[in-house]
């Protein structure tokens, strides 16, 4: 055979050498194209997580939900009769009589006028005395009249105790909170529907502290009634001084879950009044008994505070903790 140079490529090579590149399969993208087009959406997803932890957040909790009432009234010190007006006047006198028959003699004048003179000095010595006496008695009555005892009484019940607070709402609608002979009454109904419900007291707390003064006295009350009814979301029932005003509450939740109910009891009393401590539920019930003790002529204000106030609404022991921690459960329980 003669040689007839190098051998030439087949078709089918040569189709595949002249093949372009850009016909050629594409690859798959690397894996760091994916990982980008997941790191533009994860900015937008994080801002959707939070707008909805946002939200939910300004839903209406059941812990957050606290409708309140409050009734009662307090004595004013310009309204108050000035009590040391009536004051009584005392006077004090000497009356003696000398009868003398015939002359006496020098020895007899002589002695009788040392008795003169020591009578003078007996005289002069029991006036002086029952002048200071009535001074002290004076001055410890007036002392005792400036003081005023203002006690706190805060009561945690249990949520099953519904018939509580559907009385203390019917006391509110119906009391004249204007007329001071109505303190009694609020404070004696609202200690029998306490008592009525003492198996479902399950913490308490008590404050007394002894002003002197009108104005102090006035200013401590007022202090705590107004931080009392801060605590309320919503006063939902409303009953000082004479004003009435009730409203629907706008947080309707199911009542179902009622925790605690918690009664707070102001009362303004004249003189220094002492109480017990509370370490169980026998300390309790003496303390309202003192409570009911105090005559309608001594009592200078009382004011009720209740939450909740709304028969749907929830207080539960998150809320309770919170707003109210100077409570103490009772040993026995």
């Amino acid at each position: 055979e003669s040689y007839l140079g190098p051998a030439l490529p087949s078709s089918r090579d040569s189709i595949k050498l002249q093949t372009p590149r850009s016909l050629a399969k594409p690859s798959p993208p690397p894996p760091m194209a994916t990982a980008g087009c997941a790191g533009r959406w994860a900015p937008l997803a994080l801002a959707l997580l939070l707008a909805a932890v946002v939200a939910l957040a300004l839903i209406p909790q059941a812990a957050r939900a606290a409708s309140g009432g409050v009734m009662g009234g307090r004595s004013y010190s310009s309204s108050e009769p000035d009590e040391s007006s009536s004051s009584n006047s005392y006077s004090f006198y000497d009356s003696s009589s000398h009868i003398s028959i015939g002359a006496p003699s020098r020895r007899r004048a002589a002695k009788d006028d040392d008795d003169d003179d020591n009578s003078d000095v007996i005289f002069w010595v029991l006036f002086v005395g029952l002048v200071l006496l009535i001074a002290a008695v004076w001055y410890y009555y007036e002392y005792e009249r400036q003081r005023t005892t203002v006690v706190k009484l805060q009561v945690a019940l249990l949520g099953w105790a519904k018939p509580f607070q559907k009385e203390l709402n019917e006391i509110a609608e119906r009391v004249q909170a204007s007329n001071k002979h109505s303190y009694k009454f609020m404070l004696t109904e609202t200690i029998c529907s306490l008592s009525r419900h003492r198996d479902c007291c399950v913490f308490s707390s008590l404050s007394v502290n002894v002003k002197n003064g009108a104005d102090t006295w006035e200013a401590h009350f007022d202090k705590l009634s107004i931080k009392e009814r801060s605590k309320f979301d919503e006063e939902t029932l409303y009953n000082l001084e004479g004003i009435k005003r009730t409203k629907e509450y706008s947080k309707k939740l199911d009542g179902s879950r009622n925790e605690y109910i918690v009664v707070t009891i102001l009362v303004a009393a004249k003189g220094a009044l002492k109480f017990p401590k509370i370490r169980r539920p026998a300390d309790l019930e003496a303390v309202v008994e003192k409570l009911n003790s105090i005559p309608n002529r001594e009592i200078r204000g009382v004011h009720v505070l209740w939450t909740p106030q709304d028969e749907n609404d929830i207080l539960s022991e998150e809320k309770l903790r919170a707003d109210y921690p100077n409570l103490k459960p009772h040993n026995d329980y």
